[in-house]
């Protein structure tokens, strides 16, 4: 009984198949232990398509949600802007200040000639806020 094993299973790679003169095919180095048509993302591709899909999915999903957050943050934004700015006579970059932790999305614009402030949300929402003299600030209706 011999000790050795055959010099086709010597490696653990399967024999390659014989070429008709009975000899086999010479495969480059970089090849060796990879299987024919595997390509790099080839596992990856269809997990990271899967996963893009459900991602996709779940933004439609929630869109409404966010769009509603949007348009409540923005007019949340330009009440409190349009009171900081006119009732009590700040600049509207400090108003700024006034804003609640995970506002920083919203931005205010100033309108001097209407006393109007305009906070908007980029891409989803924009809601305006007018000074009325006593009666402070009041936002403008949605359009």
């Amino acid at each position: 009984m011999s000790n050795t094993n055959p010099p086709e299973t010597a490696t653990g790679e399967p024999a390659a198949a014989p070429t008709p003169t009975g000899e086999r095919p010479e495969v480059p180095r970089r090849l060796h232990g990879r299987r024919r048509g595997a390509s790099r993302w080839g596992g990856c591709l269809p997990w990271a398509a899967g996963f893009g899909v459900l991602l996709l999915i779940f933004l439609i999903w929630q869109f409404p949600s966010f769009k509603a957050q949007a348009e409540l943050g923005s007019a949340y934004a330009a009440r409190v802007g349009c009171s900081c700015r006119y009732v009590q006579g700040r600049s509207l970059d400090s108003c700024q200040t006034d804003f609640e932790p995970g506002m920083e999305l919203v931005s205010l614009s100033d309108d001097p000639a209407t006393k109007t402030v305009t906070g908007s949300v980029p891409l989803l929402a924009s809601r305006s806020a007018r000074y009325a003299g006593a009666n402070g600030c009041l936002i403008n209706p949605a359009p």
